[in-house]
């Protein structure tokens, strides 16, 4: 696995200031001594100090640092140049980038090969990843959130509690002995269009998650499913972890994963029970437009879908109560980073 290290070396050479705008920063770097290093992490830089200043919409590159690397910049739609001339990236541009927070998703998308399985018609898909897919920090909580593929090793136990909560076995009806659990969890490795996870909270695993391909899935003969629709599945299984604070973290992080994963998925759908009205109320807030109901056959569920263009346009992975003042941008940018939950 190749991974884009955050090249440190060049943070304290940039100097984050509020922008002529109010929701600009100017990010001024006015001299580079390794160009080729600093652009090759510059996605993975500027995605630090964008999650490090949220209410700004637009960073200007300043200086002769910036200017040294402009013409590798645009061509990988780091930045562009604005009416003024001025070099600017635009936040929706930059949280497009998979280097930033998913280093594992490759940087061109799989080759189109139509495939059947079953029934179903659907892009052949690329080979399931292994280890931590993403990671970002939630400036609200002063943590990363981070997603991992589940493995039989590390985390089948931990399914079993889970599953077997009462609060959680209500919704999931999937109670049972570590046996059924291994299985289900064996059954889901081995689907080529499934990816079960965890999610933690700095070190401390709080969710299970699946996601999955929507073309070849149970969802797909209730509405005009595309090629690289992805759906969701999601239970928060660490009590510590409920709130509002924690839904505005793993939810857009969630979906933010599943556009970086392939830039030609433009949907995401979701099929919550029609009565569990909580995760109803969560997903209008996370920008998802309620479809209609249908009937499984275990369950009558709502068909939610969420937009890339939605989601990237106005910027969905920060909920309205994370955007900060520009006179706390100074205190954000020499606040360490917290890696672990305080006990």
């Amino acid at each position: 696995m190749t991974v884009t290290t955050l090249p440190t070396r060049f943070v304290p050479e940039v100097m984050v200031t509020p922008g002529p705008a109010a929701d600009e920063a100017t990010l001024r770097l006015d001299a580079v001594t390794d160009p080729a290093a600093l652009l090759d992490g510059a996605a993975a830089l500027l995605g630090r100090l964008s999650a490090r200043h949220p209410a700004a919409t637009t960073l200007v590159l300043a200086g002769a640092g910036w200017a040294a690397v402009a013409a590798g910049l645009r061509a990988r739609g780091l930045a562009l140049r604005d009416p003024a001339g001025r070099l600017v990236l635009p936040v929706d541009l930059l949280w497009q980038q998979p280097a930033a927070w998913a280093p594992q998703v490759p940087p061109v998308p799989y080759p189109y090969r139509p495939v059947l399985s079953g029934a179903f018609r659907h892009p052949q898909r690329p080979p399931k990843p292994h280890g931590e897919l993403y990671r970002r920090f939630v400036p609200w909580l002063g943590l990363d959130i981070s997603f991992r593929a589940a493995s039989l090793e590390a985390d089948l136990d931990l399914v079993h509690r889970w599953m077997n909560d009462p609060r959680v076995a209500a919704i999931w009806e999937e109670a049972g002995p570590i046996d059924h659990h291994r299985a289900y969890l064996s059954g889901l490795i081995a689907d080529p269009h499934m990816i079960p996870m965890i999610g933690c909270f700095g070190d401390e695993p709080f969710g299970y998650f699946e996601i999955y391909w929507a073309k070849e899935n149970r969802i797909a003969p209730f509405y005009d499913a595309q090629d690289h629709d992805r759906g969701w599945h999601v239970l928060v299984g660490d009590d510590r972890f409920r709130g509002r604070q924690y839904v505005a973290a793993w939810l857009p992080s969630l979906m933010h994963y599943l556009f970086l994963d392939d830039p030609r998925t433009t949907r995401i759908v979701g099929e919550p029970r029609s009565d569990h009205s909580q995760q109803l109320r969560n997903l209008d807030r996370g920008g998802f437009a309620r479809i209609k109901d249908f009937d499984f056959p275990h369950k009558r569920a709502t068909l939610v879908m969420l937009l890339r263009e939605r989601f990237f346009g106005d910027r969905l992975w920060l909920p309205d109560f994370a955007t900060a003042s520009p006179d706390s941008w100074a205190a954000a940018a020499t606040t360490p980073e917290p890696r672990t939950i305080a006990r």
